[in-house]
């Protein structure tokens, strides 16, 4: 499964434990749109790709270069069908997940608990000073 472009190592194992394959995604060239003037408005730089089993569209147009932008889009679409095929199991989910989870605050009953052992500890260490 070879693909247009030369994927990192990370990227090109994701797709092939999904099943992508190259035969699979249709690529087009369009001109950019947005800030960038004259050379957006005449170069074919932005990507689309489109993941034909799954109907997943990717269009990427971050780069000057149409070569950059081809490999930011396979990238993306990689992703993007990870997303979809594994849902929770992917690894974008997993880092949305991890993140909420260190943002929770603490319950009032836990945040006394925790002070209550701290307090204690202290409690303990006061008994080691000397007596003067």
């Amino acid at each position: 499964m070879e693909f247009p472009v030369e994927l990192p190592g990370k990227f090109a194992q994701l797709a092939e434990d999904l099943g992508i394959r190259a035969q699979d995604i249709s690529e087009t060239f369009t001109r950019g749109t947005g800030p960038g003037g004259q050379k957006i408005n005449k170069t074919s730089i932005c990507v689309e790709l489109t993941h034909i089993p799954t109907g997943t569209v990717v269009r990427v147009q971050k780069h000057r270069q149409q070569s950059a932008n081809r490999l930011s889009a396979y990238k993306l679409l990689i992703s993007k069908v990870e997303e979809k095929k594994k849902g929770k199991e992917s690894a974008k989910a997993k880092r949305i997940f991890k993140l909420r989870k260190q943002k929770v605050r603490r319950s009032k009953r836990a945040k006394e608990k925790i002070l209550e052992a701290k307090h204690h500890r202290s409690d303990i260490k006061d008994t080691r000073k000397k007596i003067v």
